[in-house]
C-alpha cells in the first residue's frame, strides 16, 4: 500500500468523554470522520486505532476497520504506530477522531507531497488568519514558513512580530492534520519531549529542534475540532 489513514480514537477525554462517539444527527461522531476519510481517494485504507470495545463496535457496525489497541498509549502516534508496525506502507496519515468537518481534500493535500518527493519525511497544514482576534487567540497555533513551504516554528504566539506597522502583517494557522513516512512515524515516535516543546505544548517542535524538517502545505479549507460538550453544538448547526 502507498497510504494509509489511520484515526486514533480513544475513549476517554478530560474534557469529554466518549466523545468520538457523540451523536451528531444520528450517527457518531467517528463515522463522520471514517466517511470523510474514505473520501480521499489517495488512501488506500482507513484504519480506526481504539482502545474501547465500545468504539469497536460502533465502528464496525457502520462497515468501517477497527484495530484494538492498548490503553497505555499517552499519544495518537504511539496508537498509530501500534497499527502500522506489522503493514508494508509508504505513507501514514494521522487523522483527528475529534473532526467531523474534516474535506478529504485535506488528506490529498498532506499526503500527495511524501509520494511526490522522497527527500520528505512529515508534513502538515496550514491556512492564512483573516482577522487580528485568531493571530492573537494562544490556542490557535501559528507556523512560519520559509521559502520552500518547510516550517520554521510553530507557536502560540502571533508570529512573525510586526514591529514595522507599515509592513502588512500576514498570519498562518497551523491545522493539525499529519502526515509521515512510516520510516519517520517510528523516529518521531521515539524522540524524546524537547524543551519548545514543553514550552509551548505543542509536540510537532519535538521534530524541529531535533533538526528534521516539515513540509507545510497551504489550505484554503479548515475544521473545527470537538473538546467540549459546546464544540459538538456548533458542529451540528454547521453540518445541518
Amino acid at each position: 500500500m502507498d497510504v494509509i489513514g489511520v484515526i486514533p480514537a480513544r475513549y476517554g477525554s478530560t474534557r469529554f468523554e466518549g466523545k468520538v462517539l457523540a451523536d451528531i444527527h444520528g450517527k457518531p461522531m467517528i463515522q463522520w470522520v471514517w466517511e470523510a476519510a474514505k473520501k480521499a481517494k489517495i488512501l488506500d485504507e482507513v484504519i480506526v486505532a481504539c482502545d474501547d470495545k465500545r468504539i469497536e463496535e460502533a465502528v464496525k457496525s457502520f462497515g468501517g476497520k477497527a484495530v484494538f489497541t492498548s490503553k497505555e498509549h499517552t499519544c495518537g502516534a504511539d496508537r498509530i504506530c501500534e497499527v502500522v508496525n506489522p503493514l508494508e506502507v509508504k505513507v501514514i496519515v494521522n487523522i483527528q477522531a475529534d473532526e467531523p468537518l474534516l474535506d478529504p481534500v485535506m488528506i490529498e493535500n498532506v499526503a500527495r507531497p511524501l509520494l511526490d518527493n522522497p527527500a520528505l519525511n512529515m508534513a502538515t497544514l496550514m491556512k492564512r488568519i483573516d482577522g487580528p482576534q485568531e493571530a492573537s487567540d494562544p490556542n490557535v497555533v501559528k507556523v512560519l514558513t520559509d521559502k520552500n513551504g518547510l516550517a520554521l516554528y510553530f507557536s502560540r504566539l502571533a508570529i512573525p512580530y510586526q514591529q514595522d506597522k507599515s509592513v502588512r502583517a500576514v498570519y498562518y494557522k497551523h491545522i493539525g492534520l499529519y502526515a509521515y513516512t512510516k520510516d519517520f512515524l517510528f523516529i518521531f515516535k521515539n524522540l524524546p519531549e524537547s524543551y519548545l516543546e514543553k514550552m509551548e505544548k505543542l509536540e510537532q517542535l519535538r521534530v524541529l529542534e531535533a533538526g528534521f524538517k516539515i513540509k507545510v502545505i497551504e489550505t484554503k479549507v479548515s475544521t473545527i475540532g470537538v473538546d467540549t460538550p459546546e464544540d459538538l453544538e456548533k458542529a451540528k448547526k454547521i453540518i445541518s
